[in-house]
């Protein structure tokens, strides 16, 4: 099966996420072995008669207007195909602002009239649903009692079957929105996106004369997805990960990732077999997984798809994070996708990977071997540069949430400060730039390694920075503060936004030096009219770039100097969606409307506010009926204790004391609890202002009654600690 049928149309990257490989390759020039559960390009082209097939296969390779005329043949396709497949029902699947996906099912029968049934599916059915949209997030740009909203079908993301224990349910792709016809998903607005820089990419193209033959670009994505697996019996007795996906209570067990033996490691069976059966289920829905390896905390572990286009990639990321939830259960394990799901260990990341690749299979961000001749390249390169600068509080923005606060700025993630690594040889070039005109690209050699047995490695001409939140790594830039539960659907959108006002700025500019001869203008009088619009860019926007340790605390020194915004947590962070400039290029584009943007602002904060006062309730819950009880029995067991000894005429003053100090921390942390159940019915306010009254008051009682109840495990016997502890849930594999 060709690999079309994992992609819709789209180039993809043959390479893996994390990987360094610059072959582009279009979906007829490779072949896969896997896709039996979708509805791919080899089974449309076999099914469908030949005219209707090449009507679909424009819109999916060109991004040309569905024609609503073949909407009915197509959609007898799919039903014959999915029944024939064991599928009784059909749901129009799609992203609410919730951050996950929502589906609704139907069934192919319906009553005849005469006491029987029908199989139907018209093309109706096909490209347009109508879920009651009252109840999903919408930030104000429907009441709650105004119900009606639309799924449309995505023709470009390929229809899948997901099967259950008795069950199969065929999936269709869709964008989701209002009656007033807003955005109320978050593909809507990524498929608006990936038009914007697709034409906006095509003007750069023409100027270079290179446009032949391409009539889009896509953005592309591989994200990698980090996870922890644990036995399951412990997460059904910690009612914190089960409420929140998070650990609020639990000391650091005596050994966490200080040996670094984890990182790369054997992996154990039990986990083998788990990511085994996960990787054989998405290649059944043609998801092509390609990497797997355990990460650097104890039972954290990472997985990577092949790059695709990013609205393909953003379904499939969906599937991934599905998938992995749906299998684990089977072999005695939860997954667990938090960004911080135990304190001081590592957190989990999805490093999204984005480029720009031509339908005809040309990587745009691709240096090439001499990039200093390479014009195009550094174009391409200084509007993602400016676009970081401009922009960098809404790249903090888009990835902002109570879970990635936990995690950014740690050290084992990015910082909330966005900055960009270039790598040496990049900035080498910038630097030419900036002093007139590159003259040479820096190598990086070979290295011998020393042994006649080993081979000499090609080294590249930089080094990789894994403490950059925003990195070139060969021939695509990695993004690297995504959160781990993040649909890559919003940063995408907004990547592809800014990076699309960048090159529509560069692309006038560059006409303008070019004046009358930009029609065929000739190499050299391209390239003065380039470096003319670049020199002063570069000067203006390489303020952003940072190649060092991004974990020290000199570079929080230093980019304040610079002017870069610190956006320390998503309170801070979600205002820059309502500044103007911000506003002002989702309009330009026709991505998202001001109203639209407002409401995810205010979706946002809402979703933060709610996610803290569920955490603070936990909390408490969970220090008043288990955690303080098990303290007072361990205190009666000391007090008995002493007693005894007091009885027995043995001196008893040390165990004395030792009550005396564990009475006192457990009537602290009484108080403590008494002081977050305060806070929480103090807050007051909504939206953002209710967020930053959470951060502010309730955030610090949370974290007191942590501290606390963490002291009191040390000491309380370990038949009584109620919860099971990191030591058993990192380590029992």
């Amino acid at each position: 099966m060709r690999l079309e049928a994992i992609t819709g149309a789209a180039t993809w990257h043959a390479e893996t996420a994390n990987g360094n490989g610059s072959v582009h390759m279009t979906p007829s020039e490779h072949h896969a072995t896997f896709g039996d559960d979708v509805f791919s390009m080899k089974v449309m082209r076999e099914r469908l008669p030949k005219a209707v097939f090449k009507k679909l296969e424009s819109t999916l390779k060109r991004g040309d207007a569905l024609d609503p005329s073949i909407a009915d043949t197509v959609a007898n396709a799919m039903k014959d195909w999915a029944i024939e497949n064991g599928a009784t029902h059909y749901t129009h699947w799609f992203q609410p602002l919730t951050g996950l996906t929502a589906e609704k099912h139907d069934s192919f029968l319906s009553p005849d009239g005469q006491g029987g049934a029908i199989v139907e599916f018209s093309g109706d059915a096909l490209t347009q649903g109508e879920p009651d949209a009252s109840s999903f997030p919408s930030g104000g740009i429907r009441a709650t009692f105004e119900a009606r909203g639309y799924t449309a079908w995505d023709a470009t993301s390929p229809v899948f079957l997901r099967r259950g224990e008795n069950q199969v349910t065929m999936c269709i792709p869709t964008a989701f929105v209002s009656y007033t016809g807003e955005a109320l998903d978050k593909k809507t607005p990524l498929l608006r996106s990936m038009d914007a820089v697709s034409k906006a990419a095509i003007r750069v193209l023409e100027i270079f004369g290179t446009d032949a033959g391409v009539s889009r670009v896509y953005s592309t994505c591989g994200a990698e997805q980090e996870y922890f697996l644990i036995d399951r019996r412990f997460y059904y007795a910690r009612p914190d990960l089960v409420l929140t996906g998070r650990t609020l209570f639990g000391t650091q067990a005596a050994k966490a990732h200080e040996l670094d033996d984890h990182y790369f490691g054997a992996i154990p069976q039990r986990i083998l077999a788990c990511m085994a059966d996960v990787e054989a289920e998405l290649y059944r829905l043609g998801v092509p997984v390609k990497t797997r390896h355990n990460e650097v905390s104890p039972s954290q572990y990472e997985i990577a798809p092949v790059f695709e286009n990013a609205n393909v990639s953003s379904d499939h990321q969906h599937l991934i994070m599905q998938v992995l939830q749906s299998i684990a259960p089977k072999y005695g394990l939860q997954c667990l996708l938090h960004e911080k799901p135990f304190a001081v260990i590592n957190g989990s990341g999805k490093h999204n990977n984005w480029s720009l690749a031509t339908d005809t299979g040309v990587n745009l961000l691709d240096p090439q071997d001499e990039t200093h001749t390479n014009l195009q390249f550094m174009v391409f390169l200084c509007a993602v540069l400016r676009a970081v600068d401009i922009h960098a509080d809404v790249l903090r923005a888009c990835i902002a949430s109570s879970g990635n606060d936990h995690r950014l700025g740690a050290n084992e993630a990015p910082p909330a400060i966005i900055s960009i690594f270039m790598g040496e040889m990049l900035t080498d070039l910038l630097e030419q730039i900036e002093k007139g005109a590159p003259t040479k690209t820096k190598k990086g050699g070979t290295m011998d390694l020393g042994a006649h047995t080993l081979p000499d490695l090609p080294r590249h001409a930089g080094d990789r920075n894994r403490t950059s939140p925003f990195a070139f790594t060969g021939n695509k830039f990695e993004f690297r503060a995504v959160g781990s539960t993040a649909s890559i659907s919003w940063p995408n959108t907004v990547m592809n936004v800014i990076v699309a006002e960048s090159l529509d700025e560069l692309a006038s500019q560059i006409e303008v030096k070019l004046g009358t001869r930009k029609s065929e203008p000739t190499e050299a009088q391209l390239k003065q009219a380039v470096l003319a619009v670049l020199k002063p860019l570069v000067k203006e926007h390489k303020k952003v770039i940072f190649n060092g340790d991004g974990y020290s605390d000199a570079w929080h020194d230093e980019a304040e100097k610079r002017g870069l915004p610190n956006l320390r947590d998503t309170v801070d962070a979600l205002p820059a969606l309502k500044a103007k400039k911000c506003i002002d290029a989702f309009k330009k584009f026709k991505v998202l409307t001001k109203a639209e943007i407002e409401s995810r602002f205010n979706t946002y904060a809402e979703q933060y506010a709610t996610q803290i006062e569920i955490e603070a309730k936990t909390t408490s819950s969970i220090a008043k009926r288990s955690i303080l009880p098990a303290a007072i029995r361990h205190q009666t067991d000391l007090a008995e204790s002493v007693g005894a000894l007091q009885s027995a005429d043995i001196d008893a003053e040390e165990q004395r004391l030792a009550l005396e100090e564990f009475a006192g921390m457990v009537n602290d942390l009484r108080a403590k609890v008494i002081t977050l159940d305060e806070a929480v019915e103090s807050v007051g306010g909504e939206g953002i202002k209710l967020a930053a009254a959470l951060r502010d008051t309730v955030i610090p009682a949370i974290n007191d009654v942590r501290e606390l109840a963490d002291e009191l495990e040390h000491h309380i016997a370990d038949d009584l600690w109620p919860l099971p502890t990191y030591q058993e849930m990192l380590f029992v594999k």
